[in-house]
């Protein structure tokens, strides 16, 4: 359960209504035929994956889920939080390597590290002159 301070970033939920109708949908398929029966395994799974994906974050760590399982990130191996070619957020790692999080846009960074505690810089903020 998560906690009020708790920062949760997920997948639009229009992906698990079109699974939803997409179960439906194949539902007089697999009737059909006992061999097609799973066919709905497909929009079954990316319904889960839809409801579960995504990135939670919070003062202490990063929690990245998945269809299967979750990865635990500690603030304290985060190095940088930048923006990969097509604008997903990614974390560079103390050890060098680069994890995406799930259902983070590079739009969503301040939210992110507002999580943290911490603060960003103001960007309006005139750069100090020489």
């Amino acid at each position: 359960m998560s906690t009020p301070d708790t920062v949760r970033f997920r997948y639009n939920q229009a992906i698990l209504a079109a699974a939803v109708i997409a179960f439906i949908g194949a539902l007089p398929l697999a009737n059909a035929r006992a061999y097609l029966l799973p066919v709905l395994l497909v929009p079954l799974a990316v319904g889960v994956w839809a409801w579960r994906a995504g990135t939670d974050a919070d003062p202490r760590e990063l929690r990245l889920r998945a269809l299967f399982g979750q990865r635990r990130i500690g603030w304290d191996r985060v190095v940088e939080l930048a923006t990969d070619a097509r604008g997903r957020a990614v974390a560079r790692l103390d050890d060098g390597q680069q994890v995406g999080l799930p259902a983070v846009r590079g739009t969503d960074l301040p939210r992110l590290v507002s999580a943290t505690g911490q603060t960003l810089p103001d960007e309006a903020a005139e750069p100090p002159g020489p």
